[in-house]
């Protein structure tokens, strides 16, 4: 195979990967737009509703490692196609779904398959493009992927929703995962897998599992029943001394679910920190710009889904230079990801200025270009970083802990920013009992502390980005030393 043929093959390879990374990515946010539509045809109540967003983000954040842990045992190719077998058959099941049990059994289904293709995507793309100079363009082009989906599905959810139905934004998934299914048969190498005697760390994979459920339930369980909840105190409390029994489980057994060397290697420890902080913010983006949109402007849900669009063009340039070798080598990691977590925070502290009759082009557009600029900066690194340096049989490991960062933070995200929004939207209402128009008023102060918290967290992942990540001479040799390692297949 000439060098020609095997360059363009691996770009042919990456097309499938993102199509199949997208269907992932997008998932959490398409429903989202539908959930008024699927809520009237399948009548199931408010308190119900949550459940078709938090099925899916449960069982995707706990079966994570066990994903990638699959993935390095079986191949990730195997590991790839199952998880888009299965993503589609689940994504079918929810279209078709004639009850709300049914929608929640298929929404969970995608979890837990989306668990499987997520790491295998990213574990894929690090070996095809191991040893490569353009390893730093394709995770550029990832990472653009990764950070724009949820605005392509709020877009997409759109469209499916008013022009079509509630269900097809369950059933395109189905026309994603054929395509990505016949361009990984035609073009992924042969499945690599692990050698020697494989074995499974039961009793690591039992604790992560458990302990990841419990706190992403917790959070979710939290934003309807409130912080004081026993049952969400509980499940937050054993949750989290699951997920320490399972660092002091993996300290002990011979052959770890998580190998704690890559929890512990500075640059990949740094960018898992980095994503879990970054991740809180960013559901505040598509959340409460949504709402603020819809609820307060007036918009449509296409009209809604467009709105986001500069911000996917500004994340995809943003990390389509972030993620070019020059960019890597002359400014590195703590410079591009610490500035790129304050750019989005100044975004977020820009949509702190919306009113009830706010013009799109100055106060939304600057913030969700500024934003978008910090998410492709942050995207590109962190997700790059994440799987450098690791041997190519634990690449599905390491990815599969990147995404866990990236799911448990965004479930965070939702729950905690949400109960801060709605604690400023009481105390707004009795304070001003009396002005005329004070349900709007409270609707935007509820805004404002949302904002105003993402903002935080992004300037907290800027200080991580600062304080942790090795110098630009550190970076620029990992990064040097990757484009020219020799690949062993």
């Amino acid at each position: 195979m000439s060098s020609t043929t095997t360059s363009r093959q691996q770009w042919l390879i990456l097309g499938v990967i993102s199509i199949a990374q997208l269907m992932v990515v997008l998932d959490a946010t398409i429903v989202n737009i539908a959930l008024p539509a699927a809520q009237t045809d399948l009548q199931f109540d408010d308190a119900q509703r949550q459940w078709v967003v938090t099925a899916y983000s449960l069982a995707f954040g706990s079966l994570l490692l066990i994903g990638g842990r699959l993935n390095d045992m079986f191949g990730s190719k195997l590991g790839f196609l199952v998880g888009l077998v299965g993503f589609a058959a689940a994504s079918a099941l929810g279209g078709w779904a004639p009850n709300f049990e049914i929608l929640i059994v298929a929404r969970a289904l995608q979890g837990a398959f989306g668990a499987l293709l997520a790491p295998a995507a990213l574990a894929m793309l690090t070996v095809t493009f191991l040893g490569s100079a353009d390893r730093g363009k394709a995770f550029g082009i990832f990472g653009a992927v990764a950070g724009s989906g949820a605005a392509v599905g709020l877009l997409l959810g759109g469209v499916l929703t008013e022009y079509l139905s509630w269900r097809w934004c369950l059933y395109v998934n189905v026309i994603f995962a054929v395509i990505a299914v016949i361009g990984a048969l035609r073009l992924l190498p042969a499945n690599e897998r692990e050698s020697g005697k494989l074995s499974f760390d039961w009793a690591g994979s039992i604790l992560a599992v458990a302990g990841i459920f419990l706190v992403v339930y917790g959070f979710a369980r939290s934003e309807t029943e409130g912080w004081t909840d026993t049952v969400t105190l509980t499940s937050l409390i054993v949750g989290i001394v699951l997920v320490i029994g399972f660092v002091v489980a993996e300290r002990l057994v011979a052959h770890p679910l998580l190998p704690l060397h890559i929890l512990l290697d500075r640059v990949r420890g740094t960018s898992y920190l980095v994503m879990l902080i970054a991740a809180v913010g960013m559901f505040a983006v598509f959340l409460f710009v949504t709402y603020y949109v819809q609820g307060v402007l007036g918009y449509s849900p296409v009209q809604s889904g467009f709105a986001f669009l500069p911000m996917v063009f500004a994340i995809g340039v943003s990390a389509q230079f972030n993620g070019t070798p020059a960019f890597q080598t002359r400014i590195g990691s703590k410079i591009q990801v610490g500035v790129g977590a304050l750019l989005a925070a100044a975004g977020m502290l820009l949509f702190t200025g919306f009113g009830a009759d706010s013009s799109y082009l100055t106060a939304l557009l600057p913030g969700l270009l500024l934003t978008g600029l910090g998410l492709g900066c942050i995207f590109a690194v962190a997700i790059g970083s994440s799987t450098i340096g690791v041997e190519p049989h634990q690449a599905g490991v390491a990815s599969a802990t990147v995404n866990t960062a990236q799911q448990v933070g965004g479930s965070i995200g939702v729950a905690l920013l949400s109960s801060i929004s709605a604690t400023a939207m009481t105390d707004y209402v009795t304070a001003h009992t009396t002005d005329a128009d004070v349900a709007v008023q409270a609707q935007l102060a509820s805004y404002d502390a949302a904002f105003l918290w993402s903002a935080a967290f992004f300037a907290a992942a800027a200080v991580v980005a600062f304080a942790l990540y090795p110098s630009r001479r550190v970076t620029a040799q990992m990064a040097a030393e990757n484009e020219h390692v020799a690949v062993h297949m």
